[in-house]
C-alpha cells in the first residue's frame, strides 16, 4: 500500500522550504519531493558564470522569521548564487528541514483519483504515494528550453545551458566559444565568459535593455549615533547605510516593500516624465543610471502605464548603449526598438563595454536565422562560425512549462496539459477548476515574476496554510476554485495587461519564446499590493469563489 501525507509538496527551492517549514508545526504530514540532488530550485541549477540575482539581497530573504533576519548577513549588495544557496542550506539546517524532503525524485504524475478524495503521485524510482493535498512549488523559471536547432546533436565540442550548468568548475581559457542568447543569463555570464575566451561569438536574435548593477560589498561599519532611517529609501538608494542601520529597521522597508507594486522598496519618482522638462527627466534618468538596478524603472511613476513616457526612458538607455559600444553596428544591433521594460529589465556588470572587446563578437541573427549547428560551427547562411565550446542562454519554458512537464490529472480525467492548451486559465494563481486540492505557489495567473519572488511566495505560502487550517477547523474534505471564478480571474487579469507596457512585444511573458505555446499574458499585473488584498478579501469571506465539500 503506497503511503499517504496530508500534504505533498513538489520543489524545494525557496517555495517548497517555506512550505515545509509552516507546516512542521501544524500535526499534519507532509513530504517535499525534489528532483534535484540538493535544495535550491532554480538557484542549484543556474550555476553559470557570474549567477546573481537582480534584487537587493536584503530584500531577497525570507522575512517569516525576525531571528533569521537578524542573524543571516549578505556579503554583497546582489548575492550570487552560491551564498543564495549557502543562505537556502542555512535555512533549512536551522530549522531541521531536510529529513522530510526527498532528493533526486522527479515527479512524473500527478491524478486525481476521485473515489478516495486523494491525490496519487508516482515519484521516478521511488513508486506511488497518496496526498491529500498537492502543493506545487515547481517555480516560475525552472525548465529550461533548448530550441530545435539543426544538428545540434552532432556538434562535436561540449554544449552547456545556463539554467543546467555543471558544478564543475567550467573555464573557457584558450577557446572559441559561441553563446546563443541575450536574455537576463546571458547578460551576466557574457562579461566573465569574455575574460577567459580566446574568442566569443555572441549570437542575438532580440537586444535587450540592461542597467548597471552598480554592485557593491554591503557596508558593516558600526555607528551607534546614526540612524538614517526616519525617511526610509531603500536599500541600495543610501549607499552609506550599514547593514545593522538596516537591520534595526528592517520592519519599516518590508512594510514598505509590501505597499509597492513589485514587493521591492525603492523611491518611485511620483511625478509623470511628461511633466516634467527635458532636462529634468536626464537628470532623474542619470541619477538613476548611476544608482543602478531595476530601481532606474521608477524614475517616474508613468513608465509601466503610458508608452509616451516610457519612450523617454527608452532613449535614455539607447544613447546609453551607443555612447558606450564603439562599432556604430554592434551598437545600433545592441539597440532595442521596443517599449523599456516590456521585457524584463535586465542587470549587468560591464555588458555593453564588454563589445568594445577585440575577441567578441556580436552577430546578428534576427533577419538570418542560424542555419545549422555543425560538428564545429553554428552556420549562418553560407557563414560558418568555428567554435570549440557552445552555450545555450536561451531561457525557459517560463511560468507554466515546470507544472505541464508532470502528467496532472484531474477529476473525470482532466488533464491539465488539456485544459491549458490555449493558454493557463487559474483562480488568483493559486488553483484550478477540476483539480481539487491542488494548489500552485506562484502560479500564472498571480503577480510572481513581477515582485520580489520570496515576498510573493510567503504571501501564497500563508494564504495556503491559514485555507488547509480552515478547512480542517470546518471539517471540510475538498476546495476547489469555481469555473465562474476562474473564468472572471482570467478576464480581469487580461483586462488588467491590455494597456500595460509589460503586454505590448513579445516575451516569455507571453510565451513568444517558445515555439507552438499559446501567445497569452501569463502573470497578473496589477501590482502586489492589490492582488494581497484581493486575496485577503477572498478568505475573509470564506473563500469565495470557491467550492468547499465537507467530509
Amino acid at each position: 500500500m503506497p503511503k499517504k501525507y496530508d500534504i505533498v509538496v513538489v520543489g524545494a527551492g525557496f517555495a517548497g522550504l517555506y512550505m515545509l517549514y509552516k507546516f512542521q508545526k501544524a500535526r499534519l504530514s507532509i513530504k517535499v519531493f525534489e528532483a534535484a540532488s540538493d535544495l535550491g530550485g532554480t538557484w542549484y541549477w543556474n550555476r553559470y558564470p557570474g549567477a546573481r540575482c537582480d534584487v537587493e539581497s536584503m530584500q531577497y530573504s525570507y522575512q517569516f522569521s525576525k531571528e533569521l533576519q537578524q542573524e543571516w548577513n549578505w556579503s554583497e549588495q546582489y548575492a550570487t548564487q552560491p551564498e543564495i544557496l549557502k543562505y537556502i542550506n542555512y535555512v533549512a539546517d536551522k530549522y531541521n528541514l531536510r529529513n522530510k524532503i526527498s532528493f533526486n525524485s522527479k515527479v512524473l504524475s500527478i491524478i486525481f483519483i476521485e473515489k478516495k478524495g486523494l491525490w496519487k503521485i508516482q515519484v521516478s524510482g521511488k513508486g506511488f504515494f497518496y496526498a491529500n493535498f498537492c502543493v506545487m512549488a515547481t517555480g516560475c523559471l525552472s525548465l529550461p528550453y533548448t530550441p530545435l536547432f539543426k544538428g545540434l546533436t552532432k556538434f562535436k565540442g561540449p554544449v552547456y545551458h545556463t539554467a543546467k550548468w555543471p558544478k564543475d568548475n567550467i573555464v573557457f581559457n584558450r577557446k572559441i566559444v559561441g553563446i546563443i542568447g541575450t536574455g537576463s543569463s546571458a547578460i551576466q555570464s557574457i562579461p566573465i565568459i569574455a575574460n577567459q575566451a580566446k574568442h566569443l561569438f555572441v549570437f542575438q536574435r532580440t537586444p535587450h535593455y540592461t542597467v548597471p548593477a552598480r554592485n557593491r560589498k554591503l557596508n558593516y561599519r558600526v555607528d551607534n549615533k546614526k540612524n538614517n532611517f526616519k525617511k526610509p529609501r531603500g536599500f541600495g538608494f543610501d549607499k552609506e547605510l550599514s547593514v545593522q542601520e538596516i537591520k534595526k529597521n528592517y520592519h519599516i522597508l518590508r512594510k514598505k516593500a509590501k505597499n509597492m507594486f513589485s514587493a521591492m522598496a525603492f523611491p518611485l519618482n511620483l511625478k509623470s516624465a511628461l511633466e516634467v522638462t527635458e532636462k529634468e527627466r536626464e537628470l532623474e534618468y542619470e541619477r538613476r543610471w548611476q544608482l543602478g538596478g531595476i530601481p532606474f524603472i521608477g524614475s517616474f511613476k508613468d513608465l509601466n502605464i503610458n508608452k509616451k513616457a516610457n519612450e523617454t526612458a527608452a532613449n535614455f538607455v539607447r544613447k546609453k548603449i551607443k555612447s558606450i559600444v564603439k562599432d556604430k553596428i554592434t551598437a545600433n544591433n545592441l539597440t532595442p526598438n521596443y517599449p523599456i521594460g516590456c521585457k524584463r529589465l535586465a542587470v549587468d556588470s560591464g555588458y555593453y563595454d564588454t563589445f568594445n572587446k577585440n575577441n567578441v563578437t556580436l552577430v546578428d541573427i534576427s533577419n538570418t536565422p542560424i542555419s545549422k549547428i555543425t560538428n564545429n560551427g553554428i552556420l549562418i547562411e553560407k557563414k560558418l562560425y568555428k567554435i570549440d565550446e557552445l552555450i545555450l542562454a536561451t531561457g525557459f519554458d517560463a511560468m507554466t512549462g515546470a507544472l505541464l512537464n508532470i502528467n496532472i490529472v484531474g477529476k473525470q480525467k482532466v488533464m491539465l496539459k488539456e485544459k491549458w492548451k490555449n493558454g493557463p486559465v487559474s483562480y488568483l494563481g493559486l488553483a484550478v477548476k477540476d483539480f481539487p486540492n491542488l494548489f500552485t505557489i506562484t502560479g500564472p495567473g498571480s503577480p510572481s515574476v513581477f515582485t520580489n519572488m520570496i515576498v510573493s511566495i510567503e504571501q501564497h505560502v500563508d494564504w495556503i496554510y491559514k485555507c488547509i487550517i480552515y478547512m480542517k477547523k470546518h471539517k471540510i474534505a475538498k476546495i476547489e476554485a469555481t469555473s465562474d471564478a476562474e473564468n472572471n480571474w482570467v478576464k480581469y487579469n487580461k483586462n488588467c495587461a491590455v494597456k500595460h507596457i509589460r503586454s505590448s512585444c513579445n516575451s516569455w511573458y507571453k510565451g513568444s519564446n517558445i515555439d507552438g505555446k499559446p501567445n497569452v499574458f501569463m502573470p497578473f499585473v496589477g501590482g502586489y499590493p492589490q492582488y494581497y488584498n484581493i486575496c485577503k478579501q477572498i478568505s475573509k469571506n470564506k473563500y469565495e469563489g470557491f467550492d468547499l465539500i465537507s467530509d
